[in-house]
């Protein structure tokens, strides 16, 4: 599933391509026929993006909300000939091409040889310029919304370090996570407690601090919160920085480099189960916690 950063990612890809500019809208699947037909033609004024939700303010007061789920992807492809156009997608990460997928991975593919590209798959909406065409396919939520149900969204999602700053962004996070007893590993997946964390920032997030997963998250104190509120706001932006969810502390700058282009090396724990903890040598254990993978080190992470 895209974390937090990727779609952060994506919002500051899209403020830079598309703000200001008229927009042709398709909806090549079918599915989102009508909500393309409303937007098309119109003009985007301003892209953002909070926790795993994404959305573009249209000049018609509609607001298009787009949550990429498990599945959900983005394929942006540049016109060839225009290389300030290719620049910015160069800016983000892509050194050599012209055409780059964000979604549960993010990477290069190869650009066709026409532009724009022919639809391939199952794409939602498709998003056109004269220079650029963003591809959207398999979101968990793809709708035209007005400005009133956008800000309903956004007040029952939970902080995002880069939304809602400062001391206020703690000191909300601080008393949702403190004011339940589910199980921490369960709370740090809630996005009405904490926006963008999710399941390899859990897993990194709570190794990092050595906190036990099923404890309740009321038994921890608020200089723990605290810590983790900070943390996640680092990780965060490490990851927009380098669309890398790169979580261990422990390399040298030049195994950092090697990390962001390998994803064996990346990880305390997220998907090494049966393998040693790189701490203490102890195994990682993975548990299903409400449907979804946990990944743990039993000692490390002891109460």
């Amino acid at each position: 599933m895209p974390e937090g950063h990727t779609v952060h990612r994506v919002a500051r890809l899209f403020h830079a391509l598309f703000v200001g500019r008229t927009i042709e809208a398709l909806s090549p699947q079918g599915r989102f026929s009508q909500g393309a037909a409303s937007i098309s033609g119109r003009s985007i004024v301003a892209v953002d993006a909070v926790g795993k939700q994404l959305f573009m303010d249209l000049d018609n007061d509609l607001i298009v909300r787009v949550h990429l789920g498990i599945y959900g992807a983005w394929d942006v492809t540049t016109h060839p000939d225009n290389a300030e156009v290719a620049q910015i997608l160069t800016s983000l990460g892509a050194p050599r091409s012209r055409a780059r997928r964000f979604g549960e991975w993010e990477g290069d593919h190869d650009a066709p040889d026409i532009f724009p590209p022919p639809p391939v798959g199952q794409v939602r909406l498709r998003l056109v310029a004269d220079d650029v065409v963003a591809d959207l396919r398999g979101p968990t939520a793809c709708e035209v919304i007005t400005r009133e149900q956008a800000d309903a969204i956004r007040h029952r999602l939970g902080p995002d370090p880069l939304v809602m700053t400062g001391a206020r962004g703690q000191r909300v996070f601080t008393e949702r996570l403190l004011g339940t007893k589910r199980p921490i590993g369960l709370v740090l997946m809630d996005q009405s407690v904490v926006a963008g964390i999710g399941n390899v920032y859990r897993a990194e997030i709570l190794f990092r601090h050595r906190l036990d997963p099923y404890r309740p998250a009321s038994s921890h104190s608020p200089e723990v919160a605290g810590a983790l509120w900070k943390d996640w706001g680092s990780l965060l932006r490490d990851g927009i920085a380098t669309g890398v969810m790169l979580t261990r502390d422990d390399l040298s700058p030049s195994e950092r480099k090697k990390a962001l282009r390998s994803a064996q090396n990346r990880h305390w724990v997220y998907k090494r189960e049966g393998k040693e903890c790189r701490v203490c040598g102890s195994v990682v254990a993975m548990d299903v916690m409400s449907a979804r993978k946990l990944y743990y080190c039993p000692y490390c992470q002891a109460s």
